[in-house]
């Protein structure tokens, strides 16, 4: 008797035989595909926490889910425009849309824990550091030579200072009899700027200050190009921020954005390159010792606050440009130890920062690390390891086998860890010594190192079972205009099919379990600490079950404020009706 092939089954199908999806073979088949599919997640970094998930949670999940399919139906269509929208499209193409969806502001309520790999020199806003350079009384502008013509002002070389004599007599910065170098009060610079006032001027510098959306999408420029815009922005925005008043200001202003986007922890890098000016000193300081003093104290003044009530704290990781050369590189390392002596708080890591490929690599350090090692042990200081590793395209060169170094030199966390992909012996390495990965998807992309999120690398170390965290990096820089994650979890979340809002919370989850918090841990206790996770004792555990119970108010908000986008038996199931 010839088994039942439904109505849908035509003529032809019945004559060739063909098997049809109802057939048992055919549904052993796809039974057998579904096993071996679970058998590969099962073996993802965030299985764990896929499996803990609260009724509400998951339920939570699903909405985002659904509204992520919508979204991609709906908003991310072609409208007719010259740019041809899809979800996961180049960030500086999507963003405005993106900022419109459900997603994002979904995601911009969602306690995001930490923030592990962030810049604090390119995280202050180009237009609030310009807007400050202006209103403040003394700060003057300098340039290498005259900026007469467009093309002196595009390749000059900018900064800001303050000075307590400045001279309005002085010859324009913008005409021919400018002398290099000479300190042009900023604000009568900016008013007579040639070409539109200050409005021109402030668009100008910014410009000068940012990774244009442009520039980022001209990826066939390579990564040269974009690293030498990237690395001249440091200079003009680091020589506003380091004018004591202004510094104060970014400082409040940079912490409230973070607590604002759902963060309460961040370990911040910082070139400690630029000289720090003390408020109405025309000679900058000695060390940095004043600039950690002002940023202790606007930490704790933002603390007393209302909404710094719940900022559980920050620390720097000290950062050496890695182009330096031996006497440099040892005098920068002498300095972070005197600071650690002297605000044991707030140092909580050593970093070299940089292009990694026009810099000197990890092997070529070796000797000045296990110096600065050996110092910190007569010192009386510990300051371990959180390098930057992996930060390139190449495949075997020196560049990338910077992470057998970092690995073997026994770092905490990897900064980035872009070609880590690409080396299953250094994966099982980075599991078994329980190391994160700081991710920085837009860097990434804006940097030129992946053309967008969906040819990112990322979900092949999630995949594999790699701890990860996401940062955010330079986003002032890279044109994100915000401080926060909000961005970079929404285009992780819109870019990766099998990450979903539950891979986002194992994500902002690993954040809270690797973060840098003081008082410091030596080696084995924060092995112990990273093991036992929420399980454990002491600080560390008692922040994981804080960010648990805050994730599982998130997951019930969504539930009740998105109930549409749920089955009703979701909808019993979470409310326990």
């Amino acid at each position: 008797m010839e088994p039942d092939r439904g109505s849908d089954v035509s003529d032809w199908e019945v004559e060739e035989g063909l098997p049809q999806p109802t057939d048992q073979f055919i549904q052993q088949y796809y039974q057998g595909r579904e096993a071996l599919i679970e058998q590969e997640k099962a073996q993802r970094s965030d299985t764990s926490f896929r499996q803990s998930l609260t009724p509400i949670a998951s339920t939570a999940c699903a909405i985002v889910s659904r509204i992520r399919s919508e979204e991609q139906q709906t908003l991310w269509t072609n409208d007719g425009s010259e740019i041809n929208h899809y979800p996961g499209m180049m960030f500086s193409l999507a963003k405005k849309r993106l900022e419109q969806s459900k997603l994002f502001q979904i995601l911009r309520r969602m306690p995001k824990g930490a923030l592990l790999h962030a810049h604090m020199d390119a995280m202050i806003d180009a237009h609030f550091l310009v807007d400050q350079a202006l209103a403040t009384a003394g700060m003057a502008i300098h340039a290498s030579h005259a900026l007469d013509t467009t093309e002196a002002r595009k390749q000059a070389s900018v900064t800001f200072s303050y000075s307590k004599s400045l001279d309005p007599s002085t010859a324009s910065i913008w005409s021919q009899g400018y002398q290099a170098d000479q300190a042009v009060p900023a604000a009568m610079a900016a008013d007579s700027f040639p070409d539109g006032g200050r409005a021109g001027f402030k668009a100008w510098i910014i410009k000068r200050s940012i990774i244009t959306p442009e520039e980022s999408l001209n990826h066939h420029e390579g990564l040269d190009a974009v690293w030498a815009k990237f690395s001249s922005c440091f200079v003009v925005l680091g020589s506003i921020l380091r004018y004591e008043p202004i510094f104060r200001a970014s400082v409040q202003r940079l912490l409230h954005e973070l607590c604002e986007d759902g963060l309460q922890w961040a370990d911040f890098r910082m070139a400690f390159v630029a000289k720090y000016w003390k408020e109405g000193h025309e000679s900058p300081d000695e060390g940095q010792e004043a600039l950690f003093e002002a940023f202790d104290e606007e930490l704790k003044k933002f603390q007393e606050t209302e909404q710094g009530k719940r900022w559980w704290g920050c620390r720097f990781i000290w950062t050496t440009l890695r182009r330096y050369g031996k006497k440099e590189m040892v005098d920068h390392m002498k300095q972070c130890i005197a600071i650690k002596r002297r605000f044991p708080h707030l140092i909580a890591g050593y970093d070299v920062v940089g292009q990694e490929d026009m810099g000197r690599t990890l092997a070529d350090l070796t000797p000045e690390l296990f110096w600065f090692k050996k110092k910190c042990m007569e010192e009386g200081v510990d300051i371990p390891f959180f390098f930057h590793a992996g930060e390139c395209l190449g495949d075997g060169d020196a560049t990338d086998q910077n992470l057998f170094d970092a690995i073997l030199l026994g770092t905490r966390r990897i900064g980035h860890g872009f070609s880590l992909y690409r080396h299953p012996l250094l994966i099982d390495l980075v599991k078994q010594k329980k190391i994160l990965i700081e991710a920085c998807p837009i860097s990434n992309e804006v940097l030129r190192l992946t053309s967008s999120i969906k040819a990112h690398p990322l979900p092949a170390l999630l995949s594999r079972g790699v701890s990860v965290a996401l940062s955010n990096d330079d986003p002032a820089v890279l044109g994100v205009g915000k401080n926060g994650l909000t961005h970079d979890f929404w285009q992780a979340l819109q870019g990766w099919e099998n990450l979903g809002l539950e891979g986002l919370g194992s994500l902002a989850e690993n954040s809270v379990r690797y973060a840098a918090y003081w008082p410091d841990q030596n080696s084995k206790e924060w092995n112990k600490d990273i093991r036992d996770g929420k399980y454990g004792e002491g600080l560390r555990a008692a922040r994981m079950r804080e960010w648990t119970a805050d994730w599982n108010k998130f997951c019930q908000w969504i539930v009740m404020d998105f109930a549409e986008y749920a089955s009703d038996d979701e909808n019993e199931e979470a409310l326990g009706t």
